[in-house]
């Protein structure tokens, strides 16, 4: 067994239903199944749009540590315990997650009025540094150490993003991405102060967008 060098205060985070801690941790006994469950829903909130669907073929052997047999097996536990819904649509199986985006998406495939195409793969964490020379300038020794500070004190998305609005602005130093990140933390990002505010207000939008489906 490696050894965990411990998570990092720049690391994102993904939401999880209260239910899966409440009730579906202490009935799942089967590895596969907890793996492929909690699985699905990282993958599922680093997804645009209405509906979160995956198929087998998502499910990453590496990432996962299981056999493609393990999987299989986890998948046909998680549905069979109701978890995961499965439908298929020409000739692909598609997993969701039972929720009521989950039952709308089904809803919506078996009605015709949703075609899943291929899924989004998970959002992968900007590398500051080389945001920094590909928008900024060249690395020092002093900038690098500063970009350092910063992993372990913001986000990685507010990272890029104030390197973004740099650039935008023709402001092409680290003094003015610091001066914008010490902002955000001070006074909250966009006017949500917490993540809480900004899930749900995505939550509110999620839920009007897909509203049609879940009629009649």
């Amino acid at each position: 067994m490696s050894k965990f060098k411990g998570f990092t205060d720049s690391e994102t985070f993904t939401s999880l239903p209260d239910k899966f801690f409440h009730e579906l941790l202490k009935e799942i006994d089967d590895v596969a199944e907890l793996k492929v469950t909690a699985y699905f829903l990282w993958r599922a909130e680093s997804m645009d749009g209405p509906f979160r669907a995956l198929t087998k073929m998502d499910f990453d052997v590496k990432e996962l540590g299981l056999s493609a047999e393990e999987i299989k097996r986890g998948l046909e536990k998680a549905i069979q315990r109701g978890s995961l819904l499965k439908v298929e649509r020409e000739a692909v199986v598609y997993i969701l997650l039972n929720s009521p985006r989950g039952r709308a998406g089904i809803q919506a495939i078996e009605s015709g009025k949703w075609s899943p195409t291929a899924s989004a793969p998970p959002m992968e964490r900007p590398n500051v540094f080389r945001l920094y020379e590909e928008n900024i300038g060249p690395l020092t020794p002093m900038i690098a150490d500063a970009l350092k500070d910063a992993e372990e004190s913001y986000h990685a998305e507010w990272i890029a993003e104030a390197i973004e609005l740099a650039v935008k602005n023709n402001k092409r130093n680290w003094k003015y991405c610091e001066a914008i990140l010490k902002r955000w933390k001070d006074e909250g990002r966009h006017g949500q102060t917490n993540q809480r505010d900004a899930r749900q207000g995505s939550e509110r939008y999620t839920k009007s967008e897909f509203a049609e489906y879940l009629d009649g």
